[in-house]
């Protein structure tokens, strides 16, 4: 138990206890830990540790450790204290205090905060800090004899003890251990376990889309995301910030007031708070910061439909949701005759979809995200959904598996978190949360009638907001936030690289069932759930100026017939095992991500014939641990890939030498009935 005291001599003593399961790193440099140079020893720790808590100003990061094997948490800590701070890129790993009463994190320093009297001379307090080993960081000013300063390296937790040892002398007023808890901004409220983890009854959520880490980069300010929907409730205290609402509209009524007109209204107002709601009471959109541009539309098919599109491409949207469709059959009800109904795209919607798309932004064309739908049926049948110049939004839950009720398909892009239901006759558990915590209509005209104070089942007391908001209506809004961050970090972008970088910032989830092809696509989950983080960083990185060679580099996986998971590393050897082992395929992308530059690549399996061509990430070989590959080949693909070369060479079975070949020539046999077994490769890439 250490303990410390705030309000001078005669203040308030607070207790905390040593959090055996946590350990602070402290980090050279503030990139993600993974990303850092260090041994293999250190490396295999990582796996272990999930971080909790962040201090970025300071490179400081909490992490729990997760119990392995037969290897405690707090065995697992102590292994991290001793091997990471021999890491040159690691400065510091040590032991975590958590408030014994509430569990919060505190991380503490070997700084102190001291405050004299105002009657002790700067001589005397100079000669006290240096009879206790203290070093000055800064004379604060704040009081007359007021400082920040450090206690001798090493100090470590008897910093308490020094601290209370110090209040102790008559000429000090105040004094205490610099102690540094997360800090806390009004953003995502504590049940919207879809933007970061949460705890729900109990419950620890962990299948969220990144994106509170995501606003460490971007919130979406200087964007306009444009709400096909019902009325929006503007008055709403989340969209009432200054400037938030931009260009409403009713197109029903041609008139500037999309507010709910009818009691049934009340959709638009929770898809709203999905997408981009401030975050200044009770809920945060994915990107807070964006601008609303709510549009109020009639029905499937109307003139006000069109006139939607036409509105919020000539009115600035940059990103447009379309919660909504045409009917979909009933999801429980597999003989439902509306699954197979096809819902054809009237050429007055498709014009303004086209119209935004090729006007919207200033040419550089609109984002459309739209719902996949809810039939748990094929998206091909919605012609709205599967249009190539949409992304179709598929949901998934808070378990990480697809939501019962999902559309499927081609032409799912991707999915976001949503709610889901029970369903035991096809084997479907119950979900762990009511659904999506979001804006909601205010009042008793909203989902969320109020009077009820248990948020974790409906919302709110006073019916603002909403705990069971859900379908791929919540999941659609969630991705137009997500594209809101892209472009609010590089405006630049055209919809077709926002939609082409979206495909490469999944998170693949729910790999057993997913039926993911060799292109990475899943028909229930698109290319993954979509990580706002990683989506956010690889827009920023394409908009950065066109990089050099150096900048890039060749990555992947290559799986032998003994070992899986073998690291491919730019112009470094994979494979090359004491005992032979036979290539059996592999997997390569180019980091950083640009949407100009893409990586192809083809393999020749013996006896067998050449197998489906490989991609940015997704695999081409053969599973058949029987069989072998004979040949490679891997061209470059992109505006951007006339100005690099990608060099690769293999070793074959008998043979100590290396077979080389470059820019999309076989190297190996291009023939099933000939060549050598490969057991090692190499792939670079080069500047032209």
């Amino acid at each position: 138990m250490y303990q410390y005291k705030y309000g001078g001599k005669d203040g308030t003593v607070y207790q905390l206890v040593e959090a055996k399961d946590l350990v602070v790193v402290r980090t050279t440099e503030s990139a993600p830990i993974g990303d850092l140079p260090m041994s293999t020893k250190s490396r295999d720790l990582l796996p272990s540790l999930l971080p909790v808590a962040a201090f970025p100003e300071a490179n400081v990061t909490v992490y729990k450790c997760v119990p392995t094997g037969d290897r405690s948490a707090t065995a697992l800590r102590n292994a991290v204290r001793k091997t990471l701070p021999q890491e040159d890129s690691v400065r510091f790993a040590g032991r975590v205090l958590k408030d014994p009463n509430t569990g919060s994190i505190v991380v503490y320093t070997e700084n102190l905060y001291l405050q004299f009297k105002a009657s002790t001379s700067k001589a005397r307090c100079a000669e006290i800090m240096q009879e206790h080993g203290l070093k000055v960081k800064e004379d604060l000013g704040i009081t007359r004899n007021s400082y920040f300063v450090e206690a001798p390296e090493g100090t470590g937790l008897k910093v308490f003890g020094l601290a209370e040892t110090l209040l102790r002398l008559p000429e000090v007023e105040a004094c205490h251990p610099e102690l540094v808890r997360e800090r806390k901004y009004k953003s995502a409220y504590p049940l919207q376990w879809h933007l970061k983890a949460a705890t729900i009854n109990g419950i620890n959520i962990n299948q969220h889309v990144s994106a509170e880490a995501a606003w460490e980069i971007s919130k979406g300010k200087g964007i306009t995301i444009a709400v096909l929907d019902d009325g929006v409730d503007i008055d709403h205290d989340e969209f009432k910030a200054n400037g938030k609402v931009a260009f409403p509209r009713d197109t029903i009524l041609n008139a500037d007031d999309p507010r709910p007109k009818n009691a049934a209204e009340r959709h638009g107002t929770a898809c709203a708070g999905v997408a981009c709601a401030s975050g200044m009471d009770k809920a945060a959109g994915v990107a807070p910061e964006a601008r609303l541009m709510p549009i109020r539309l009639g029905s499937i098919g109307s003139i006000s439909e069109a006139k939607a599109f036409k509105w919020a491409a000539d009115n600035g949207a940059d990103v447009i949701s379309c919660s909504w469709g045409p009917e979909d059959g009933a999801w429980w009800n597999p003989n439902d005759p509306m699954h197979f109904s096809q819902a054809r795209l009237p050429d007055s919607a498709k014009a303004a979809i086209d119209y935004a798309v090729a006007n919207g932004r200033g040419g550089k064309g609109c984002v459309v995200t739209w719902a996949a739908g809810n039939g748990n049926e094929d998206v091909k049948f919605d012609e709205y959904a599967s249009y190539e110049k949409v992304i179709a939004v598929a949901a998934c839950n808070d378990t990480g598996r697809r939501s019962i009720y999902s559309d499927f398909g081609d032409a799912v892009w991707c999915c976001f978190p949503s709610n889901d239901f029970n369903m035991p006759s096809m084997n479907h558990p119950n979900p762990l949360t009511a659904g999506i915590w979001t804006t909601d209509r205010k009042g008793k005209t909203g989902y969320n009638f109020g009077g009820i104070n248990a948020e974790q089942l409906v919302g709110d007391l006073d019916g603002n907001y909403t705990a069971t908001f859900g379908g791929t209506s919540s999941a659609c809004p969630g991705v137009a936030g997500v594209a809101a961050l892209m472009l609010s970090a590089n405006p630049s972008l055209t919809w077709r690289q926002v939609k082409e970088i979206i495909k490469n910032s999944c998170d693949r989830i729910d790999a057993d069932m997913g039926n993911y092809n060799a292109e990475g696509h899943s028909p229930f989950y698109g290319y993954g759930r979509i990580n706002a983080l990683k989506a956010v960083q690889n827009a920023k990185s394409a908009g950065e100026p066109q990089p050099v060679a150096a900048a890039f580099g060749v990555k992947g996986l290559a799986h032998f017939n003994k070992k899986e998971n073998v690291p491919v590393m730019d112009g470094e050897t994979a494979g090359g095992f004491l005992k032979p082992q036979r290539l059996l395929g592999f997997q390569l992308r180019i980091e950083p991500f640009h949407p100009d530059l893409h990586i192809g690549y083809k393999t020749m399996v013996r006896s067998v014939g050449e197998s489906v061509a490989g991609k940015d990430g997704s695999f081409s070989g053969t599973d058949d641990k029987r069989r072998s590959l004979v040949g490679v080949a891997v061209s470059l693909e992109g505006a951007l890939a006339g100005q690099f070369e990608v060099e690769y060479a293999i070793k074959v079975k008998g043979s100590d030498e290396w077979l080389a070949a470059k820019n999309g020539a076989w190297c190996g046999s291009d023939k099933k009935t000939r060549g050598q077994t490969i057991e090692g490769i190499k792939v670079a890439l080069r500047a032209q």
